[in-house]
């Protein structure tokens, strides 16, 4: 039904998101953790509103969620790529066990295709990936928005 989500992920994003999935609770157990991540419409209260999976694009802004647990005195970084090129890259100064972040893109309505936000720490190691599809509004595509 949604086959569109997956078509062009080739196997290098499949492999890091196993390698993370492996990885990843080793590396946590001493350097703190990505609790939750997600792309929004909105941000309230520093909380995400919604879920998007995917996304037309007559809508142009967007946030990317991120809420880090026991990483007090270091630093988080998102890293926004559309098609593997990276566009965008955010840092945040993490000020206590428990913080919480977001970015904001505008979103340039002729880059449809497939967008990831890697997260990474001060030392350039991935902590989590989210992927999401921007599609065009006249492809009859629907969004794919998760309430909350």
């Amino acid at each position: 039904m949604y086959d569109f989500l997956f078509h062009g992920l080739g196997h290098k994003k499949w492999l890091l998101l196993f390698a993370l999935c492996s990885m990843a609770p080793v590396y946590a157990a001493n350097n703190g953790t990505v609790a939750r991540s997600q792309f929004t419409t909105r941000i309230e209260n520093r909380e995400p509103v919604d879920q998007v999976l995917v996304l037309n694009n007559d809508i142009t802004t967007l946030y990317f969620f991120t809420d880090v647990r026991n990483m007090e005195g270091r630093t988080v970084t998102h890293i926004w790529e559309y098609n593997g090129q990276v566009i965008a890259m955010k840092q945040f100064s993490i000020k206590g066990p428990r913080w919480r972040v977001f970015s904001q893109k505008e979103l340039d309505p002729s880059m449809t295709g497939e967008w990831t936000v890697i997260i990474k720490d001060d030392r350039g190691w991935p902590l989590a990936v989210s992927v999401f599809r921007y599609v065009d509004s006249e492809s009859g595509k629907k969004n794919i928005i998760l309430p909350l």
